[in-house]
């Protein structure tokens, strides 16, 4: 056991000093070397199994954000999981060969009855065996092993050679139940893990399930490449696509019922060199449309959009990359003013939330029914208030102006990654610069980031190079909050990950936003085609408070962490 300490001390892990000190320690007592790390709490346990790992010549794997294998799982018997402190991960069909993690890899007792047990070779990985005995139960409760044992048997196959699949037969196939088992459960996973999309992938030699929880996607289930196309068909038939067409992307919807809580899936095909990826993205029927505080937005920000929503016509824009949650901005700002008094049309692509008294239309380009179409027929549709989805063209761009001088209060999306960049980017769109600043009343840029959970939230002190980063980007900002707080030092918040948060540290999302009015000073830059810098300065003067600024103060209060605003404030 001494040359673990010496690994450890080599890594930088253990001083010279505790070096020293155990080893006198483990000669006079007797007790080996790790025993003493773990007891005297020197050392993290997952950075003692890693050394001893290395010590043994053995490859180390840690259980967080790793994929369950149920072909793996079918392999060894739960019962004998829980016995030895095992678990199955990944199972290779043309190697035979089995991947276990173990807290003990020397044990070739275990290994060989192992073998003996799954008819396979086993490669042993290091573990923690506190993971272990947490995961083991998770993981064999959580299984479509049967299923897919079932599916495999039904479809034996050497795995090497391509499947000719007869689509006369295919529907047989997909109604049996281990597979429609296996698409509930990835669908009712989906639901319980808060999941706004899910993605089948074909990889070359298995398929892959991955999940996007508050916004990144998760890895969660490796599925045999032999059952993906059951799987696929399987959604394909219950959203209405041709199960024979592979060769080209095909779209379609179907309704998902569990526990009681109703759920749309949009689904989207695409033919990859692989097979088929499908991805599926889950909107809540349910789910009541946010307040625009539930979403994030305070203090003047708040204050400036809600005025500028009462203005009666003009055009507010929400700008901001794909999954930014521009749509459910736009969704809020329409559940204010919906009202029986005013006539609401709204232009979607898709139609995401339904909102009683609202005018929704879906985009349907093979119809011809754009977003410029559309708007057009909208104006002899008397309406009071548009809402169009996105403005992607000049025409679409120029209807909007044209319905916003008429008298129509106008809502829309815009991909740019700043307030200030909207306003250019609709010049290069072919828009007359005095039409724009007469017609523009409010531009809201936003991304979206994780929450701390609050089940495992902890403090701490940031260093002191942070500590300037927040003091250079808030400005004065910082002193008004150090002032609110009494003069406390400055603590920032982060996750220690729990299962409650699926050990991400973070649970539920927030946005983070700058909302620029179109001012006097602001107007006159966009006459004079002022480049975005020069209006955000304006604004700055005018009083806007920037993205990243609002994701630091968020930060310092502890609803988000500085990490989390990094990641999302610069893209």
């Amino acid at each position: 056991m001494q040359d673990l300490a010496l690994v450890l001390h080599k890594d930088g892990l253990l001083s010279e000093e505790n070096y020293q000190r155990l080893k006198q320690e483990s000669l006079k007592s007797g007790t080996p070397v790790d025993d003493l790390l773990l007891s005297s709490g020197l050392i993290d346990e997952a950075e003692i199994v890693k050394a001893r790992a290395k010590v043994f010549n053995v490859p180390y794997m840690t259980l967080a954000g790793l994929a369950s294998s149920p072909e793996a799982l079918s392999k060894i018997p739960e019962s004998v999981a829980i016995r030895y402190k095992v678990l199955p991960f990944a199972y290779d069909v043309k190697t035979h060969l089995l991947s276990v993690a173990m807290a003990n890899p020397l044990d070739l007792q275990t290994i060989a009855f192992l073998e003996a047990k799954s008819g396979s070779k086993v490669k042993p990985f290091m573990t923690m065996e506190s993971e272990l005995v947490e995961e083991i139960p998770h993981r064999y409760a959580q299984s479509l092993s049967a299923e897919v044992s079932q599916v495999l048997k039904e479809n034996q196959d050497d795995g090497l050679r391509k499947r000719i699949v007869d689509v006369t037969k295919i529907g047989e196939v997909i109604k049996e139940a281990p597979i429609a088992k296996i698409v509930a459960t990835v669908l009712e996973f989906a639901m319980n893990a808060r999941a706004s999309d899910v993605h089948i992938e074909p990889l070359e030699d298995h398929t892959r399930v991955r999940y996007r929880i508050d916004g990144i996607l998760q890895e969660k289930l490796v599925l045999p490449k032999r059952v993906h196309e059951a799987v696929v068909s399987r959604v394909k038939i219950l959203s209405g696509l041709k199960i024979d067409e592979r060769r080209l992307p095909q779209d379609g919807r179907f309704t998902f019922l569990a526990d009681e809580q109703e759920v749309d899936l949009r689904v989207s095909s695409l033919p990859t060199v692989d097979g088929e990826k499908i991805v599926m993205r889950l909107l809540r029927k349910s789910r009541n449309v946010p307040t625009l505080s539930d979403l994030g937005l305070r203090a003047a920000a708040l204050k400036n959009l809600e005025e500028s929503v009462r203005v009666p016509h003009g055009i507010i824009l929400i700008t901001g990359p794909t999954g930014s949650g521009k749509t459910t901005t736009l969704y809020s700002l329409v559940h204010i003013l919906n009202t029986p008094k005013v006539n609401i049309v709204t232009l979607e692509d898709p139609v995401e939330y339904q909102m009683d008294g609202v005018n929704q239309v879906q985009i349907n380009t093979k119809a011809g029914l754009t977003f410029a179409s559309g708007l057009r027929s909208f104006l002899r549709q008397d309406p009071n208030i548009i809402m169009v989805g996105e403005i992607r063209d000049n025409e679409t761009a120029d209807l909007a102006i044209q319905a916003s001088l008429t008298g129509h209060l106008v809502f829309s999306t815009l991909h740019t990654n700043s307030s200030s960049g909207a306003l250019p980017r609709l010049l290069d769109m072919q828009a007359e610069p005095f039409l724009l600043a007469s017609s523009i009343t409010c531009v809201v840029a936003q991304r979206v980031v994780r929450k701390i959970c609050e089940d495992c939230k902890e403090s701490y002190t940031p260093p002191a190079p942070l500590v300037e980063e927040l003091k250079s980007v808030l400005g004065p900002l910082f002193d008004s909050f150090v002032s609110t707080s009494g003069g406390k030092p400055i603590t920032l918040y982060r996750g220690k990950k729990c299962e409650k948060c699926g050990d991400s540290g973070y649970k539920g999302r927030i946005g983070i936003f700058e909302v620029l009015r179109v001012s006097e000073r602001v107007a006159k830059l966009i006459l004079e085609r002022s480049p975005a810098s020069e209006i955000e300065k304006a604004a700055v003067l005018d009083g806007m408070v920037l993205m990243t600024q609002d994701g630091y103060l968020k930060a310092l209060e502890g609803i988000t962490s500085i990490e989390e605003v990094m990641r999302v404030a610069h893209t």
